[in-house]
């Protein structure tokens, strides 16, 4: 028994008993909740063979270099063998220094106990050794580059997996609240796991914040406007004016189709939307349509001509402007750029006065963690699995992308929910975090062959669009790139040279922090701060060597360089135009059906909202 717990009385075993049996009744619950999902589908036995290879050739090349071995293996048993000794001076009441501290950043090791406590302390610097091993192992393998960064990933996950954090008898928090409750939050947590379980695809999408907090259009997403178009894959807002004049020119938001629009307008003192209105632009926006198997034959052709070109059509209509300004976000930033390299090299280019790019990714030379995800072996399961299904499960796109911050993203959420049985907090972002959407078969599996494996976008009549070969560096459109120093989904160093291709002016900005918070950076919080450079050197590197650094957030930079280029012409205002006045009618008030159909609804597992 560990120091300091007191003996229980018979009382007290009579009520752990009780409860035991209802852990137990729990377990079995789940185990048979798990038997039921244990054959996994073509993606997901696609991931385990490549696992499979990949520590396969792992061990293959350690075979080839017995000294490597041995050196990590003497090294591993000299801090073992120091590890006991100073455990035996610690309990002997000296003060011994950790041979072994946690990296900066990781919060798993936050409570006092993995300090102060021998136990938990020996555990936590066993661990910890363990892990630097697996590392230095792999950093000395002799191995493909990028086979050896999927090693790298998977054996992360796995080490990290084992974390004593993540289990009962090891973690210090978890066991004071076992003690406390009398093992109710296991209860707690085991009931929750089975719902979780139950609400996942593939995987286990852990229950992030408290949804009964937040419904879109009442809390979040609450910009006033009203949809004036809608197609089989868009509805388009036109927000409500807040200036008595605006722009001639008016802007076009287009945002990723992975997640919903609302990141753009979560709340009022955030929302980049309400900022824009502000500003004084005729703001329009894309809200796609979360797709089901009906969508299946959507391509990425479909998502640009129902999408951006449909909607400066309908712009046209309801304001009588013939060219636009773009915002684009992530994917739909990529989707930005192929459509206005279509446009031009169809001869309407000019329909695009300028263009603005969001953590952006033209060029995928590095698309960071989520290649792992997108071997050739892997994306051949995906590819199978959206052929059978129609379509990508965004629960599954959301549990591969929270892999990639597995400890802030997983493991955090597992222990709070299910070993301490806490609730989850409201917490509007990760609300729209895990308000995912599906991805159509033919659009997905397009994008992730040609765009992330194969990087055709960025060469010259590499992809075609309607019969349309495009080039990039034919576009002549003003560009503006927004990048994030800190982005792990569109990482910079690549993004940064989707700017080199424009034939027109371009302006490359770095953001700090990453790929949200970066983008959604309102000025009057006064963070993170951006970078800017008016060269464009060969290399990120070069850019950000010549690169200021500036407080504060870029939304301001973006609207001087918009207005003093005359994209956005303070000259050439008009009274503010409501939404209605032109050729279009008003459908429904904003933010309008699409955007509120969940992924359950979509597939028929729930039946959908009263108000859809």
């Amino acid at each position: 028994m560990q120091p300091g717990v007191e003996v229980p009385t018979q009382a007290e075993l009579e009520a752990w008993n009780v409860q035991l049996k209802e852990i137990g009744e729990e377990y079995r619950g789940l185990m048979s909740d798990l038997l039921e999902r244990i054959v996994p589908s073509d993606a997901a036995d696609s991931i385990y063979g490549d696992m499979r290879d990949s520590f396969q050739a792992a061990a293959e090349s350690l075979m080839g270099n017995p000294p490597q071995l041995w050196q990590t293996q003497a090294r591993l048993m000299q801090d073992q063998f120091q590890l006991w000794q100073n455990g035996m001076r610690a309990m002997a009441g000296e003060q011994v220094e950790p041979l072994v501290t946690p990296p900066k950043g990781d919060r798993r090791f936050k409570d006092e106990a993995w300090t102060s406590d021998p136990y938990y302390l020996a555990i936590m610097q066993q661990y910890l050794l363990f892990s630097r091993t697996v590392e230095e192992l792999i950093d000395g393998l002799d191995m493909p580059a990028d086979q050896k960064h999927r090693l790298g990933f998977y054996a992360r996950q796995m080490v990290n997996a084992m974390a004593p954090t993540n289990f009962v008898t090891t973690n210090p928090e978890v066991m004071r609240k076992t003690l406390e409750t009398r093992g109710q939050n296991l209860v707690d947590g085991l009931a929750r796991l089975r719902h979780d379980l139950g609400n996942s695809a593939e995987g286990l999408n852990v229950t992030m914040t408290d949804r009964s907090a937040f419904e879109v259009g009442k809390n979040i997403a609450v910009t006033p406007g009203s949809v004036v178009y809608e197609n089989e894959l868009i509805q388009l807002i036109q927000y409500a004016p807040t200036t008595e004049e605006v722009f001639k020119t008016p802007l076009l938001v287009i945002p990723p189709w992975i997640n919903k629009y609302y990141i753009l307008d979560l709340r009022e003192d955030n929302s980049l939307v309400k900022w824009l209105v502000g500003q004084g632009h005729t703001v329009f926006l894309i809200s796609w349509r979360n797709p089901g198997p009906a969508q299946r034959e959507l391509t990425w052709a479909d998502f640009m001509q129902l999408g951006p070109i449909d909607a400066m059509e309908a712009i046209e209509q309801a304001t009588g402007e013939k060219s636009v300004n773009m915002l684009s976000y992530c994917v739909g930033g990529t989707l930005a750029a192929s459509t206005v390299a279509y446009l031009t090299s169809t001869r309407r280019g000019r329909k695009v006065k300028s263009v603005t790019y969001m953590t952006t990714l033209q060029d995928f030379r590095d698309p960071g963690e989520i290649g792992v995800f997108l071997s050739e072996p892997v994306l051949a399961g995906i590819e199978e699995k959206m052929a059978s299904d129609g379509y990508l499960d965004g629960r599954v796109m959301a549990f591969s992308f929270n892999l990639l911050r597995e400890n802030d993203l997983f493991w955090s959420f597992y222990i709070n929910n299910y070993l301490k049985g806490d609730v989850p907090a409201p917490f509007d972002l990760l609300y729209w975090n895990t308000d995912g959407t599906n991805l159509p078969a033919s659009t997905h599996g397009w994008y992730l062959r040609h765009m992330y494996l194969e990087n055709r976008l960025v060469q010259p009549g590499g992809i075609e669009l309607d019969g349309v070969k495009i080039d990039l560096r034919k576009v002549s459109a003003p560009s503006y790139f927004l990048s994030t120093r800190e982005d792990h989904i569109a990482k910079w160093n690549s993004t940064y040279y989707g700017a080199l291709l424009p034939k027109g002016p371009v302006k490359f900005v770095l953001g700090g922090s990453g790929h949200i918070a970066g983008v959604v950076n309102p000025p009057a919080k006064n963070k993170y701060g951006y970078w800017t450079n008016d060269a464009l050197p060969e290399t990120h590197e070069e850019w950000l060597a010549g690169a200021e650094q500036h407080e504060g957030s870029w939304w301001p930079h973006w609207q001087a360089w918009i207005t003093e280029n005359g994209y956005a012409d303070p000259e050439k205002r008009l009274p503010a135009r409501q939404p209605g006045d032109g050729e279009l009618d008003i459908l429904e008030p904003a933010p309008g059906r699409y955007v509120k159909m969940t992924i359950p609804e979509v597939l028929g597992e729930i039946p959908p909202s009263s108000d859809d």
